[in-house]
């Protein structure tokens, strides 16, 4: 058995096999369970999962560390053996295959090895026989006994082995060279051989456990390099020796074996490999247990097979509650297991005592109790504990509940938490509290796989659940809901319906009787009394309603009790109304279109009533007798229950729009008739039937309806255009008002006005400025009203009477415009002092007009006394000096 021993040539890892083809030497007979040499792959990655196969499955297989072991006991022929050995990842599925070649190991006797301390020389054979001359030579058919040598050879070195010699080197001069791994092939160098003498001597050491034979072939060849004889096979064997330990494949096996087993139970096989002979004593190993941790039962519950490795149980008592886990120490030692002579190593097997189902799940108490609200479902009601000494979270140990009495319907499920292994038993069915007050239920506790042989469930393994339910405030229930009620439509307003009550299921509850109301009434046409639960009609129920479907109007209404929390529930109230013959029927098309001519002029028409059978059809069609231009100029037809036909009685009607009044009386009882207007344009047509003049009779037959809304129109806009028109006037008026009054910015009392534009002068303004030259024309009505003083005045002096401005005769819009900011001026309390600046928009820059200091007052101003202007401030001092006769 040689194992590999691979090498890594450079520091970065690689995941794989060695080498492609790998060569063992191993013994001609293998048994099955033989392992044979170790595949040595190599994973860079220790987590990865390899899965390794044999292309030969019936012979060899390869254990799951790389071990190839024999699948079966045969004989290897002579010629080497070989198969592929795979490696698979299982998680990636990549694939490493390397090619195997095992060699028989040469058999020798103890004979041989007496033959090569006697054979020092080794001669190429030869026969002559004399037929003919020359003399002529034959190989003999002659087997070379092969030469074996120890391993580990001490020396000296190079170390002679034979005598490679030919009888034909007294007549010619020869050359003697061997060739062949470990001499000229590789390993090369390991054997010599002396080019004259023939010598063959080896080099160095040798190592069975690497190469167990060398196969060389000797050639002798004269000075020129003829060859002179034939090649010679010559057999070098490495004779073992005891030089290496056996070694196992794993440091630490594990293994399991089930608590409570009898002994002779098979456990686990471990094994070790020795590089050494195996069918020598230096490869036969023996295995025995040295140590047992913890001793307890007993210091020897295991024993091992010493030479397949196989440990069983030899005593009973293996209890997991007590001892997990029992560490082993195994010896394996060559030499047949001779503690004198045998090399000998040591591995550790760990075994777990794996759980069993022998101890049965108990409750901690022998009643639980719990409670839970009535009509409330998935609540968990109790939590049923439990314990168990197996161990947990396997079959042995997780819990299942099971109810044995107490309810026969259902209403109640015992889930496990897989965590604490507890009970829950929950609520799946609603319990109603004026039925059921209490449950007493019997629950049993079991484990998912059975007990043990010969282990039974004690009492502790059933307990009862006391549940209470508690009495909740419910809803009350219409009875029935729906209700369906039969009425005929055209029930008036304020008549009776029905009684629509619902009742309280809580009958140990002390509290009032319910009220009613209304909730859903889509149409508006019911009403219910919230004590009683009548309901009566509030306008007249009609079938024909967009609010009834299928002759049926749903209305929901609503019961309240006082409670606590209050409660209400809903009921719907189902009302098939029955048809009455309360709508006459109506024609359609409310239009038409028909030719002036007799043929083709039919036109067809449908009676629509909104009632059903047997108020509907079959429908009687017929022309009114007044006005009597109907039955003259038109006939009509019924052409089926629903359907007629109108057409011209005579030859030809001019083209133009005609109302012609039709009189439809369905089948009901009593009849009901209408009589209904078809608009019929009758219009010049052209050979196919079609009408030519469609556009004129249109445009001819618009309705007096429609001219005066098309006249109404026009007016309403003339009215908006004319509004907008004097609004815009008005705003222009305002705004040039309001451009005469100083802003309190602009005052020019002690201030320096700036103004933003100056304007390009009057040369540009078309006016008439002699307008401006007639200050006596002012109108005389432009008085300030006496008693009308500005704030910032002081009234000093008695006031004064202003002269009065005379009216010019129409001076033009630059007038007007003038005399309406005097006026502005004069009656605004929040403008200047009189005769101060007045700002005007634009005044222009190089005036044709002359100053305007020049134009007089037209009254005696000038007598009058200004002197008081002087007593007014630094503001006035303008005026007083202006006014007040100064020397300026």
């Amino acid at each position: 058995q040689a194992p590999i021993k691979a090498a890594c040539e450079d520091m970065s890892c690689k995941t794989g096999f060695p080498e492609d083809v790998h060569s063992a030497v191993v013994s001609r007979s293998v048994h099955g369970g033989q392992p044979l040499l170790n595949v040595g792959f190599r994973s860079c990655d220790g987590n990865k999962k390899i899965h390794f196969g044999s292309s030969e499955p019936e012979d060899f297989r390869v254990g799951e560390d790389g071990v190839v072991y024999a699948e079966r006991s045969f004989q290897l022929s002579a010629e080497p053996t070989e198969f592929v050995v795979s490696a698979q990842d299982k998680e990636t599925q990549q694939e490493w295959q390397m090619r195997v070649k095992l060699t028989p190991e040469p058999a020798f006797t103890g004979d041989s090895q007496k033959d090569q301390r006697k054979i020092e020389e080794i001669i190429f054979p030869w026969q002559q026989y004399k037929h003919s001359s020359p003399l002529k030579r034959q190989k003999r058919d002659w087997v070379i006994p092969p030469i074996n040598l120890p391993e580990n050879s001490k020396g000296p070195f190079p170390q002679e082995l034979v005598r490679i010699r030919s009888d034909r080197d007294k007549s010619l001069s020869l050359r003697y060279s061997v060739t062949g791994p470990g001499a000229d092939q590789p390993p090369t160098g390991i054997f010599i051989i002396n080019p004259i003498s023939g010598q063959l001597s080896v080099t160095k050491p040798l190592d069975r456990e690497q190469i167990a034979s060398f196969h060389l072939r000797a050639h002798a060849v004269d000075v020129n390099g003829n060859q002179v004889e034939n090649p010679i096979d010559i057999v070098i064997n490495v004779i073992d020796m005891n030089d290496n330990r056996p070694e196992f494949l794993h440091q630490v096996w594990n293994g399991t074996v089930p608590e409570g087993s009898k002994p002779g139970t098979y456990v686990m096989t471990v094994t070790a490999i020795d590089a050494d002979d195996p069918n020598a004593q230096n490869g036969m190993l023996r295995y025995r247990i040295l140590s047992q941790a913890p001793s307890s039962p007993s210091p020897n519950m295991f024993t091992i097979n010493n030479e397949t490795g196989d440990i069983i149980t030899v005593a009973a008592g293996l209890d997991r509650e007590k001892v997990q886990q029992y560490t082993l120490i195994i010896q394996a030692t060559d030499m047949e297991g001779n503690p004198t002579y045998g090399l000998s190593n040591t591995a550790t097997a760990v075994i777990a005592v794996t759980d069993v189902n022998d101890n049965p799940p108990e409750f901690t108490a022998m009643t639980f109790y719990g409670e839970v609200p009535e009509n409330r479902v998935d609540v968990i009601v109790a939590n049923l504990t439990v314990t168990d000494k197996d161990q947990p979270h396997t079959p042995a140990w997780n819990a299942m509940y099971r109810m044995t009495g107490g309810d026969p319907t259902g209403r109640f499920t015992i889930l496990t938490d897989p965590n604490s292994n507890d009970g829950l038993v929950t609520v799946v069915e609603p319990i109603d509290f004026e039925t059921n007050r209490m449950f007493v239920l019997t629950v049993a506790a079991e484990n998912q796989v059975p007990l043990a042989k010969g282990i039974q469930h004690p009492p502790q393994s059933t307990a009862t659940v006391s549940i209470t339910v508690i009495d909740v405030n419910e809803s009350p229930y219409f009875v029935p809901n729906p209700k369906l009620v039969r009425q005929e439509e055209g029930l008036m307003a304020g008549s009776v319906l029905t009684t629509f009550t619902a009742q309280d299921p809580d009958r140990y509850m002390q509290q009032t009787s319910l009220r009613y109301s209304k909730l859903s009434d889509p149409a508006n046409w019911l009403k219910i009394d919230p004590v009683n639960g009548q309901i009566t009609t509030t306008a007249v129920l009609d079938r024909e309603s967009i609010y009834v479907q299928n002759n049926m109007y749903n209305a929901t209404f609503l019961a309240s009790d006082n409670g606590i929390p209050p409660m209400s529930g809903t009921g719907t109230l189902q009302i098939y109304l029955l048809d009455i013959n309360d709508n006459a029927p109506q024609v359609h098309p409310k239009e038409a279109t028909t030719c002036e001519t007799l043929q083709p002029n039919a036109i067809n028409i449908t009676a629509v009533d909104p009632d059903i059978d047997p108020n509907a059809g079959p429908f009687a069609f017929e022309l009114p007798d007044t006005p009597a231009s109907i039955k003259r100029n038109w006939t009509i037809v019924r052409i089926s229950g629903d359907h007629a036909q109108l057409s011209l009685r005579i030859r030809f009607l001019e083209a133009g729009i005609y109302d012609v009044p039709i009189v439809i009386t369905d089948s009901g009882n009593p009849h009901a008739s209408s009589t209904s207007l078809l608009k019929v344009k009758v219009c010049q047509c052209d050979l196919n039937g079609d009408c030519t003049d469609v556009d004129r009779i249109v445009g001819a037959g618009l309705g007096t309806g429609a001219i005066i809304a098309i006249l109404l129109c026009i007016i309403i806009l003339l009215i908006l255009v004319l509004m907008f028109v004097v609004w815009m006037k008005r705003r222009d008026k305002e705004r040039q008002a309001k451009q005469l009054l100083i802003d309190p910015e602009d005052d020019v009392r002690d201030n320096i006005l700036k103004y933003d534009e100056e304007g390009g002068g009057e040369e540009d303004q078309d006016y008439d400025l002699s307008q401006l030259q007639q200050p006596d024309t002012v109108e005389p009505d432009a008085i300030k009203p006496v008693g009308i003083r500005r704030l910032d005045e002081r009234p000093i002096h008695a006031e004064p009477q202003y002269p009065v401005r005379s009216a010019a005769p129409h001076p033009g819009d630059i007038g007007d415009f003038i005399n309406e900011g005097l006026k502005a001026a004069d009656n605004d309390p929040t403008a200047p002092p009189y005769d101060s600046l007045l700002v005007f928009d634009y005044e222009g820059s190089g005036s044709t007009a002359g100053s305007l200091s020049s134009l007089n007052s037209s009254s005696s101003g000038g007598e009058q006394d200004y002197d008081y202007l002087n007593d007014w401030g630094p503001r006035f001092k303008k005026l007083a000096d202006m006014y007040g006769g100064g020397d300026d």
